[in-house]
């Protein structure tokens, strides 16, 4: 049984970078060529859905060197996406999800364009969790609501599960969520979608993830009775 939806927590790249002997930033590169592979693998494997933590709202305060060498990053990677054949031929609809107001206007817009290229693909789906919190999701959504409410436009007394799902960045709930680099904690990843969620973790850092740990992953999940508070 392959999943429909897999959040994965992208983590080891720094770490990577530094058992090369480079600057720990610089593993950062590894793990966006390793996101390209990432694609290929979820589309052969037919996931329907991808949420990947990229960049945490506690990224935002690295040093600026890092922190301008990521931005910078992010902006080229993203913006392949934009030519990128592979996109079209596979129907990828890619969202960007988080507090993406505290990002770069340049990059800003860049994110902007890929979403109104794509929007209109719903084969596959790629969320990047940008400038992100599981925390503050759930706050920007309970701000919304009671906007809603203040509004007239919302009874608190329909205010449920649903409603509060709906208010989220995405609505989707991801069957499994992966975290590499061997920390075996979720970092306010998807911290209300991911509720029912089944955990994998592994040890090895991002960039050296292949297709093979990505099976394995399901393989496990697979096994697994899901139970849902039952």
């Amino acid at each position: 049984m392959v999943p429909k939806h897999i959040g994965i927590i992208l983590d080891g790249n720094r770490r990577f970078a530094k058992q090369l002997m480079l600057k720990p930033w610089k593993g950062h590169e590894w793990g966006a060529k390793k996101v390209e592979k990432l694609f290929e693998w979820c589309c052969e494997l037919d996931i329907k859905e991808l949420t990947l933590y990229t960049f945490s709202l506690e990224n935002l305060n690295r040093p600026k060197e890092e922190l301008d060498y990521l931005l910078n990053l992010f902006k080229e990677e993203f913006a392949k996406l934009l030519s990128d054949e592979r996109i079209g031929k596979n129907e990828i609809r890619i969202n960007f999800i988080g507090r993406l107001w505290m990002l770069p206007q340049d990059l800003q817009d860049i994110m902007q364009k890929i979403m109104e290229k794509t929007g209109k693909y719903s084969r596959y789906i790629v969320n990047f969790a940008m400038a992100y919190g599981g925390r503050a999701e759930i706050i920007d959504a309970a701000k919304k609501i009671a906007e809603k409410a203040k509004e007239g436009k919302i009874d608190i007394d329909e205010i449920n599960e649903d409603v509060f799902l709906k208010n989220m960045y995405i609505k989707s709930e991801p069957d499994l969520i992966i975290r590499t680099g061997g920390e075996k904690r979720i970092s306010g990843f998807l911290l209300y979608q991911g509720s029912y969620a089944e955990f994998y973790f592994i040890d090895k850092l991002w960039p050296e993830f292949e297709k093979a740990d990505l099976v394995n992953a399901i393989d496990d999940y697979a096994d697994r009775e899901r139970r849902f508070g039952r």
